[in-house]
């Protein structure tokens, strides 16, 4: 799953060291992702008006492929424990900004799609976008059954992955190796809160999580590779995640 490349420094981490006296500092992640290509995801999150989120989603289901007929739909979950209730939370892929405002545009002018849309808006109470890429030692993974997901959101300190990816890698790889939880997916905000990487997880089911968890929290080699990262840590959230009838992502 891990590729044993480094994230350097993109143009604008390059150009202030030429600023600073002393060595480049190198990281795994960078102070802003670097792309081998343009490929981002979009993490839009909904909330609902109180009873309206599954008559929503029960009008999406009917018209979805509408929607992934233009960008891929990676997945699609309600949020069943940890912040606000009646909340949904999609990923979206698109190839680069340019893919994403063409399909702005086709869908603006898809009468079908905009038939469902200007309706359905009225059930929606708030909406969040973050544009988000991939970090490029991860591969996006697709697990092979069915599960709960859990999104975790780690708000890092000021300073970049520079300062903090490192260590944030190596405590990642000590749940991955060692089996305590399947890893989907790392995304590092390009708009959005800075400094921020969600981290999507697979379980078998939120009991198998639970007790993956508490086994790791009494294994001294996760113990040691997370006590190094908390050091940049500011914030984390964690939500389990139900897909939704129409996810890809089961």
């Amino acid at each position: 799953m891990f590729e044993n490349r480094k994230w350097g420094h993109g143009t604008r981490g390059n150009m202030e060291a030429q600023f600073r006296e002393g060595p480049l500092v190198h990281s795994s992640f960078a102070t802003g992702p670097r792309q081998y290509d343009g490929t981002f995801y979009e993490f839009r999150t909904y909330y609902f008006k109180p009873s309206k989120m599954n008559e929503f989603l029960e009008n999406l289901k009917k018209n979805i492929h509408l929607r992934t007929a233009h960008s891929e739909l990676v997945g699609s979950w309600s949020v069943e424990f940890g912040g606000k209730m009646n909340k949904v939370f999609h990923i979206w892929k698109y190839d680069n900004f340019a893919h994403r405002t063409e399909v702005r545009k086709a869908l603006a002018k898809n009468k079908d799609w905009q038939q469902f849309l200007i309706p359905n808006l009225a059930l929606i109470d708030e909406q969040e976008f973050e544009i988000t890429y991939l970090v490029p030692w991860c591969k996006l993974e697709k697990p092979a059954k069915e599960g709960v997901y859990e999104l975790v959101i780690f708000q890092m300190k000021p300073g970049g992955p520079a300062l903090w990816g490192d260590a944030f890698r190596r405590a990642l790889n000590a749940h991955v190796d060692l089996g305590y939880s399947k890893l989907v997916g790392v995304f590092h905000t390009e708009y959005g809160a800075l400094n921020r990487v969600h981290v999507l997880w697979w379980n078998e089911s939120a009991d198998s999580r639970a007790a993956g968890r508490h086994q790791s929290h009494e294994d001294p080699r996760v113990v040691a590779a997370v006590r190094e990262s908390v050091n940049y840590l500011v914030s984390q959230q964690n939500m389990l995640l139900l897909p939704t009838s129409f996810s890809p992502l089961k």
